[in-house]
């Protein structure tokens, strides 16, 4: 299943202000990320969410914590019953970098950012985990041993990269196969 949420419309509706577009203050993110939460708890299966910030003027700290980190912190780093949230972020400018930025390293935490030039991973990874989900992401579907393969590296460390990429929700695992969030296909809903 696959999600379009913009981040602007759920904004304005929390608000119950069409001009306003954008986020500050702990609350207001609170309240975002409450409407988003909502809007998930319908997906019964694996869900790719895609969160629009196309439409949001700027972000601050505080509503970068409550909307991205507590997202990624509860939805996707965790095993969810019955399904699996993975999210794709969209329309972040510079506007938006520097807060996202700040949260992603203070908890830890990466997501995946589409671009004019496709995805790329972003916030806390290492070299290997980042050359590893490009790799698959430039393969599309790949197994462990193709990525061995491909990396020049043993199977057991590329099924190990790709199960840490999986927990934390940068790939998503199809059977044996893993697939990069944002090179799954139909993702530009």
């Amino acid at each position: 299943m696959m999600m379009h949420i913009d981040v602007s419309s759920v904004l304005r509706q929390t608000l119950s202000c069409e001009l306003y577009s954008n986020l500050v203050t702990r609350p207001t993110g609170a309240a975002v990320r409450t409407q988003i939460e909502a809007l998930l708890a319908d997906a019964r299966e694996r869900s790719l969410t895609v969160i629009d910030f196309s439409h949001v003027g700027m972000i601050d700290f505080s509503c970068a914590d409550e909307v991205v980190a507590k997202l990624l912190l509860r939805y996707g780093a965790a095993e969810r019953d019955p399904g699996e949230a993975y999210f794709l972020f969209r329309g972040v400018t510079d506007d938006h970098w520097d807060a996202i930025d700040a949260v992603l390293e203070r908890h830890g935490l990466a997501l995946v950012l589409e671009t004019d030039d496709g995805a790329r991973i972003v916030g806390m990874v290492n070299d290997g985990e980042r050359v590893a989900w490009n790799k698959v992401y430039e393969l599309g579907r790949t197994a462990p041993a193709d990525l061995a393969v491909a990396l020049g590296s043993g199977h057991d460390d590329a099924a190990r990269v790709l199960n840490t990429l999986h927990r934390r929700r940068l790939l998503m695992r199809l059977e044996d196969d893993y697939v990069a969030v944002g090179g799954l296909a139909g993702a530009r809903a």
